[in-house]
């Protein structure tokens, strides 16, 4: 396994520095804005945290005048799509025969819902022309291992104490990657989604593999029964085989219904951490419509600078109708970034760094848009007044897109 990752890095640089090398080296600054046009996809995430802050606690009218504002700032600033967190902890922002309600959007996990979530935020984007995509968080049960906050109506609450589920210390609590059982549900989840909701598009994010332990005993059954790939290959195929039957059953349900995700974006981290085979998905059809890695880092980032990093990932696309939307992580300004090592000071010093992301990114050939991470960044004014570099790195993006 360790051989292929080094072919592939070695053929992805040589890409890089091959293909196109004069355009490359331009520097960002010199680039040409590029212009909007109605196909580019200008998306923002919506997360269970902006569920929280926007809807818990709240009653109908003030919930659903909450979320038309919100709309109503993504479309008035030309968003034109959203990845709305559905399913953050095996549990629902939508009326489920499977998953309970979510606890942060009611009181308790499994409450009743006094209206469907899911449908009012499709209404009202549609009426907006926004695309909303059902972002899902696949494995994730838990960010705590207080397995007492699992409720009884959860699919994860039978599961307890058995092979299909682990409470991992210091991180939470998952599904295990290499159950079929557990694929079954997860594909199950995803079919009642797009067959119950108009949605646009179904997202999953990082979260891959939980750890380095949940699935031995399956693995060692794998070997007794005759297997031979390595425990990192078989790990990698269990990631594949759920993308592949969610991107089969979403296509059986819907084939207008477009499939994305959003791995990390250290290539290096998806093979030896995530165990996702982003070089198998990217070269083959049927496995993704469109790819969005999580590339927050910035310039200067003496590791993952942004501009490499970003045409490292549009070489791997081998297949013209995947798409890349680069994720960028506008929550970054005004911090130190310790990762990036002598870049650190980067998104304290600069304030437009996101805006030249998204003029690098429109240079590349696979790509049809960006994402933001996330929508209280771009708006929250609690978010926004103390913090001067961010309102100016949300101040020139969207400048840029109008």
């Amino acid at each position: 396994m360790k051989k292929i990752i080094i072919v592939v890095i070695i053929f992805v640089v040589i890409t890089f520095f091959v293909i196109d090398k004069k355009k490359d080296q331009t520097p960002y600054e010199d680039l040409p804005v590029g212009l909007v046009t109605n196909d580019e996809k200008r998306a923002v995430f919506i997360s269970y945290i902006e569920l929280q802050e926007y809807i818990k606690g709240l009653d109908k009218n003030q919930s659903q005048n909450n979320i038309k504002a919100m709309l109503d700032n993504i479309q008035n600033n030309n968003f034109n799509m959203i990845l709305l967190h559905v399913r953050p902890f095996s549990d629902a922002i939508y009326n489920s025969t499977i998953f309970p309600s979510s606890s942060y959007i009611t009181n308790s996990e499994g409450e009743k819902l006094e209206y469907d979530i899911l449908q009012f935020f499709i209404d009202e984007a549609h009426k907006r022309n926004i695309e909303l995509h059902a972002w899902i968080n696949p494995y994730r049960i838990r960010s705590t291992t207080d397995v007492d906050s699992i409720s009884t109506s959860n699919p994860a609450y039978k599961l307890l104490n058995t092979n299909h589920v682990k409470v991992i210390n210091d991180q939470g609590i998952y599904y295990n990657p290499a159950s079929i059982e557990v694929r079954n549900l997860i594909v199950s989840g995803i079919v009642e989604i797009v067959n119950n909701y108009d949605v646009d598009g179904i997202h999953f994010d990082d979260y891959f593999y939980p750890d380095d332990t949940i699935d031995l005993d399956n693995y060692q059954d794998y070997i007794n029964n005759g297997g031979t790939l390595t425990l990192s290959d078989y790990r990698l195929n269990n990631v594949t085989l759920l993308l592949k039957e969610v991107y089969d059953a979403i296509k059986k349900s819907d084939p207008d219904v477009l499939f994305g995700i959003s791995p990390s974006g250290n290539i290096n981290n998806n093979y030896e951490i995530n165990y996702l085979d982003i070089n198998k998905i990217l070269s083959v059809s049927g496995y993704v419509d469109y790819i969005m890695p999580q590339i927050y880092f910035g310039f200067d980032h003496e590791l993952l600078p942004f501009m490499e990093t970003v045409y490292m990932w549009n070489s791997l696309i081998k297949v013209d109708n995947i798409k890349i939307y680069p994720a960028l992580g506008i929550y970054k300004a005004n911090t130190v970034d310790t990762l990036a090592k002598n870049g650190s000071e980067e998104w304290l010093l600069d304030n437009d760094i996101i805006t030249k992301q998204v003029i690098v990114s429109r240079r590349l050939n696979h790509y049809d848009g960006f994402a933001i991470f996330r929508y209280s960044y771009l708006f929250n004014q609690e978010y926004l007044k103390d913090n001067q570099n961010l309102q100016k790195e949300v101040s020139n993006l969207l400048t840029l897109i109008k």
